[in-house]
């Protein structure tokens, strides 16, 4: 299943982040890194879902 979330965060990294936390703080943050450049939003995306 973490395979498939990777997938997603690649391609939507706010929607990765979601799926794994929820609306919390981890989640908006990904939607600031997100929208200051798509690179960003990607790595904490990733590093969120490996993380748990």
């Amino acid at each position: 299943m973490d395979i498939i979330r990777i997938i997603v965060a690649i391609l939507l990294p706010p929607l990765g982040v979601f799926l794994q936390v929820g609306f919390g703080g981890a989640f908006w943050l990904n939607i600031l890194l997100t929208l200051l450049g798509y690179i960003p939003g990607i790595i904490h995306a990733v590093w969120v879902i490996a993380r748990r």
